[in-house]
């Protein structure tokens, strides 16, 4: 197959600077495609070329596959990155992309088809023997009849979206009196969400952790995982910490976890990257939550601790070569990342738009900065306000998490409301040193993270005092990987 020329990347922000960056280092040229807001901003500057879709929010620029079609026919390029979010898991594009004979740097259409849909992934990966959240996918849709299956399956449940994403369309319902309520509510925001209100009910898990592996597939059949990241620290169903390797994660339930995760791929014969999401019981049991068939927010921390480049895997297995290694590669150390935005945590995290006057972050060799601002740059009402995702690297979990409180420390940023002491509150935590959190820790603890730090907190969580217990000695000093 012939290499790949020039990559038109159809996404904007970090993102688009992250791919750009790889690119460049192939020697592949790229075009940055922007909507009216976004003429100057830093990924534009970055491409070798630039293309204007006109417009101003994502529908009538980034979301609008017509416009971007065109654009990759006009400036020649061969294929297309399409970041996360977007476009990045729509069939017609990568569709459209094919008919024109323009490459997807992704899966095919019929594997983002298969897991985009909870109800149908949910059927075809039990098929292969991966565990899932019992429940009830039937094509009824009928009140009386979710009531019926509800019984069955025993209260709390979750109620969920089929073509559900990022917590709309998710009703945790606790007795047969909420059901019906329930029930109709998440319909509405899955109708008004996705244009499909059909729902399935499961289970809900008491304190639950979310871990999920990275995977890989190439167009000769291979497929491997490259280890696990634990996003159990989440606001509303959004993830807010992410790490790797998993804390107090026992090497036995690894193996099995990454096993399910390799057959779930096999079962749609994917190709690149993609992840595959559990949930994890207080008992260790496992259930599959859904498939991400795109590069994750966090695939960083995956990059720091196995050094590679995975965007580089996604281009070369894009071009039909081998994956670079057929073994899951070893990891060294431990990172973490979190993700600084624009927003006013006692506001309920409102976006805080406005014009950034000054942005600055410590250097250090083991950190990492992915942004799409610098000084000057403007945070709009159009778009996520995302400044930057931090990732540290540690020699061990206890060691990244002191890295990450002081580099939060030292991060400057004037102009809007950022969630910068909402973060350091969140990883100063003891429960968190500890490993002790589930999907609930921020919800059950918000009145606490967001009360303003006091000098003696701040003090003794950059001392490492939080973090030298013996019984807060890394869980992996004892682990293999």
């Amino acid at each position: 197959m012939k290499p790949i020329q020039k990559i038109l990347i159809a996404n904007r922000g970090e993102i688009a600077v992250r791919v750009i960056r790889t690119a460049k280092k192939m020697g592949i040229k790229t075009v940055a495609v922007f909507s009216d807001p976004d003429a100057q901003s830093l990924f534009v500057q970055s491409a070798d070329e630039a293309f204007s879709l006109g417009g101003t929010d994502a529908r009538s620029s980034y979301l609008d596959v017509e416009k971007v079609v065109k654009a990759c026919l006009t400036t020649g390029a061969d294929a297309v990155h399409p970041g996360y979010g977007f476009l990045s898991e729509n069939t017609d594009f990568a569709s459209q992309l094919e008919k024109h004979g323009i490459r997807f740097i992704g899966p095919k259409p019929h594997s983002i088809e298969a897991m985009g849909d909870k109800i149908g992934s949910r059927l075809l990966v039990a098929k292969s023997g991966v565990p899932v959240v019992p429940g009830y996918e039937g094509a009824s849709q009928e009140i009386s009849v979710f009531k019926k299956e509800a019984e069955k399956i025993g209260y709390p449940i979750m109620a969920k979206a089929s073509a559900g994403g990022g917590g709309k369309g998710m009703r945790r319902i606790n007795s047969p009196e909420e059901l019906e309520a329930g029930i109709l509510s998440a319909k509405r925001e899955a109708l008004s969400a996705f244009g499909d209100d059909r729902i399935l009910l499961e289970k809900y898990i008491t304190n639950p952790r979310h871990v999920e592996f990275q995977i890989f597939g190439d167009t000769k059949g291979n497929i491997i995982h490259l280890h696990e990241r634990d996003c159990s620290l989440q606001r509303r169903h959004q993830k807010v910490v992410e790490e790797t390797p998993a804390p107090r994660y026992p090497s036995d339930l690894k193996i099995k976890m990454s096993e399910a995760a390799v057959m779930a791929a096999k079962s749609v014969q994917y190709e690149g990257a993609g992840t595959v999401e559990f949930i994890l019981g207080e008992s260790g049991e496992f259930y599959f939550l859904e498939m991400n068939t795109r590069l994750q927010v966090e695939h960083p921390v995956t990059e720091m601790t196995t050094g590679l480049d995975l965007v580089e895997w996604q281009i070369r297995v894009c071009q039909g070569e081998e994956l670079p290694q057929l073994q899951t590669p070893s990891q060294k150390g431990h990172a973490m990342e979190v993700r600084i935005y624009a927003e006013d945590p006692k506001e309920g995290f409102l976006p805080s738009i406005g014009r950034i006057h000054h942005l600055s972050f410590p250097t250090r060799d083991y950190l990492r900065i992915d942004s799409g601002v610098v000084s000057g740059s403007e945070i709009t009402m159009f778009y996520d306000p995302m400044i930057a995702k931090m990732i540290v690297w540690g020699e061990d979990r206890i060691t990244a998490i002191k890295r990450l409180v002081e580099c939060l420390s030292e991060t400057i940023v004037f102009g809007p409301k950022t969630n910068l002491q909402f973060l350091q509150k969140l990883v100063s935590a003891k429960e968190f040193a500890e490993g002790k959190v589930s999907t609930h820790f921020i919800a059950d603890n918000e009145v606490e993270l967001l009360a303003d730090h006091t000098k003696e907190e701040l003090k003794l969580a950059l001392s490492g005092t939080f973090f030298t217990s013996k019984e807060l000695t890394s869980p992996w000093s004892k682990e293999t990987t």
